[in-house]
C-alpha cells in the first residue's frame, strides 16, 4: 500500500479551492488551458494513459485508501498528489466522488491528428465526426462508444459542445484519454481532410439510401458489391447530426452517400449515440 499524503487542504473557502472550481465553466478552462476530470474512472485513465498533462491530483483520505491503484500510479509519475477533505472536494466539484485532476488541455490539430494516424499504417481508418451536436451527455457517450469500437479519431464540427465541459469528460469514462479528440473545425474542412487520408465519408440519417445492413453483407474486398455501393471494411469517417434535427441536406450532401440504421421494431427513430454506436460498430467489424 502506498504511504497515504497528509492531509493538507481542510478549508472549503481557500483561494485554491476556488481556482479549482472555477474550471467548470469554459471561461476558466480557456484562460487557463485546463480542464477538469471528475471521478475515480475518469482520473484513473488520465493518471495511466496521460499523466504528463495531470497538473494536479486531489482525493480525499478515504478515496485514497479505496482507490490504490490510481494512487499507486500517480506517486509513480511523480504528480502533485494533494489530500482534502470531504468538504474541500466536495467544494471543488459535487461529481467528484472524492477523486479529481486538474489536467492540461491537450488540443491536437486535425492535420496533426491524421498525419500522426497516418505514419506506418496497415489497417483501415475509422473517424467519428460529430456536427454541431450540443448535448454534453451524448457527445461524452459517442467519444467513450467511438473508443470501445475501436475508432481512431473523433471530430467535433462545426458549433458542437467544449470537449472539455466537466459533462462530456465524465460521460467518456476515460476515453478522452484513450484517442485523439479535434473539435473546433467546420465540416466541411473535416471532410475534405478525411477525404484526402483516404476516408469514404458515411452521412448517418434516417432518409439514407443504403441500409447499414445492407453494407455489412456486401463489406469487403471479395464481396460482389456494385461499384456505387459504399465498402464498410474501408476507411470510413461516419458523420452524425444534431440530436434535434439531424442533417441538414447540405451536410448530407457532402458526404459520398447517406446511410440509414434499420428499424426492425415500431420506435420511430435512434438517438445520437445509440445510432452512432450501432455505425461505429458495424465499420469495427467489417474492417476487422
Amino acid at each position: 500500500m502506498p504511504r497515504i499524503p497528509d492531509v493538507t487542504l481542510a478549508n472549503p473557502r481557500a483561494a485554491r479551492v476556488k481556482q479549482v472550481r472555477a474550471l467548470s465553466g469554459r471561461s476558466a478552462r480557456s484562460a487557463h488551458d485546463q480542464l477538469l476530470v471528475e471521478g475515480p474512472q475518469g482520473v484513473r485513465e488520465a493518471v495511466r494513459h496521460a499523466p504528463s498533462t495531470v497538473r494536479d491530483l486531489y482525493l480525499t483520505r478515504a478515496a485514497a485508501l479505496r482507490y490504490t491503484e490510481i494512487l499507486d500510479a500517480a506517486l509513480a509519475a511523480g504528480l502533485y498528489v494533494h489530500l482534502g477533505t470531504p468538504e474541500v472536494l466536495a467544494a471543488m466539484s459535487p461529481d467528484a466522488q472524492g477523486v479529481l485532476a486538474v489536467v492540461r488541455a491537450e488540443r491536437p490539430t486535425l492535420a496533426a491528428a491524421l498525419d500522426a494516424l497516418g505514419q506506418g499504417r496497415r489497417r483501415p481508418l475509422l473517424v467519428a465526426v460529430l456536427a454541431t451536436v450540443r448535448d454534453p451527455g451524448n457527445a461524452g457517450t459517442v467519444i467513450r462508444a467511438a473508443d470501445a469500437a475501436g475508432a481512431d479519431l473523433v471530430v467535433l464540427a462545426g458549433d458542437s459542445v467544449d470537449v472539455h465541459n466537466p459533462k462530456v469528460v465524465r460521460s467518456t469514462a476515460g476515453s478522452l484519454f484513450h484517442l485523439p479528440v479535434v473539435s473546433d473545425v467546420p465540416l466541411a474542412e473535416v471532410v475534405d481532410a478525411v477525404r484526402a487520408a483516404g476516408c469514404t465519408v458515411l452521412a448517418a440519417d434516417g432518409t439514407g439510401d443504403h441500409d447499414l445492413d445492407d453494407l455489412l453483407d456486401v463489406a469487403g474486398p471479395a464481396a460482389d458489391r456494385p461499384a456505387a455501393v459504399p465498402d464498410l471494411a474501408a476507411s470510413t469517417a461516419w458523420v452524425f447530426g444534431n440530436e434535434a434535427w439531424g442533417l441538414p441536406a447540405a451536410d448530407r450532401e457532402l458526404a459520398h452517400a447517406v446511410v440509414r440504421v434499420p428499424i426492425r421494431g415500431r420506435a420511430e427513430s435512434l438517438n445520437l449515440a445509440t445510432a452512432a454506436t450501432v455505425c461505429l460498430y458495424a465499420s469495427g467489424r467489417a474492417q476487422r
